[in-house]
């Protein structure tokens, strides 16, 4: 019956690990592929040698060989070696089986959140790691340090040169380093804005308003009357 809920908590543990945390944060649908493979061949391997007595010696044997596979296809960054190295263990934990069988399966959700939260974009989230080339042969470590934090718009922990060349005029360097924030914009009235952000539109003053005239009064309007002219009393 342990049996079952192992393998059940392990098929659990490895679609977490590759759909909901590898698959969403770095997009890579082959290693996906891969990390299953090797994640059930494990447990599967592992479950067969648990009921034998030598069954933990080869289960750490077998994690000792798998974790020197070179992997020659494509180059892996060192958070998908991680990756490998969870699939690994998440398989041989279950494959195993440690009693009692609450432990097992704490060890597998803590396999699970190291990865959460070690992986997660929001720890430490502006320190970066590159290979850069610059255009002069840069000897001088203050200058180095100088010309990659104005290329890099950051800190410099650490520069490492690989390769110093006098004849085609490059250098190439190993950097760790920090991002610097944003700086906000300063807008022309002396605060901050954020970046984007449109300035104020100035106020209009109210215009005067013009004395007002009183309107033309009309003329009173005169009614003429015609003078009946005067008539003659008779004729002389």
């Amino acid at each position: 019956m342990n049996t079952i809920i192992l393998i059940a908590a392990d098929l659990a543990a490895i679609t977490i690990l590759t759909l909901a945390l590898y698959l969403r944060r770095h997009r890579r649908r082959d290693l996906v592929v891969s990390y299953l493979g090797m994640n059930v061949g494990v447990l599967a391997v592992a479950t067969a040698l648990s009921g034998s007595a030598a069954g933990v010696g080869l289960g750490l044997g077998l994690f000792g060989v798998l974790s020197i596979i070179r992997l020659r296809s494509t180059e892996l960054a060192q958070h998908e070696v991680a990756y490998y190295f969870s699939a690994l263990a998440l398989g041989l934990i279950a494959g195993i089986g440690v009693e009692p069988l609450w432990l097992t399966l704490a060890l597998m959700a803590l396999v699970l959140l190291v990865m959460f939260v070690g992986d997660n974009p929001r720890v430490l989230p502006a320190y970066r790691h590159q290979t850069v080339v610059l255009d002069r042969a840069i000897n001088s470590e203050p200058e180095l340090y100088a010309r990659l934090e104005e290329v890099l718009n950051g800190t410099v922990h650490s520069a490492t040169i690989q390769e110093l060349d006098l004849v085609n005029d490059k250098t190439i360097v190993d950097v760790r380093y920090a991002v610097l924030p944003a700086q906000p914009r300063h807008s022309q009235l002396g605060f901050d804005q954020p970046a984007g952000a449109l300035s104020p539109a100035p106020q209009e003053l109210p215009a005067q308003s013009a004395p007002r005239t009183q309107p033309a009064q009309p003329a009173p309007h005169t009614q003429q009357t015609q003078q009946p002219l005067p008539t003659s009393a008779g004729v002389a």
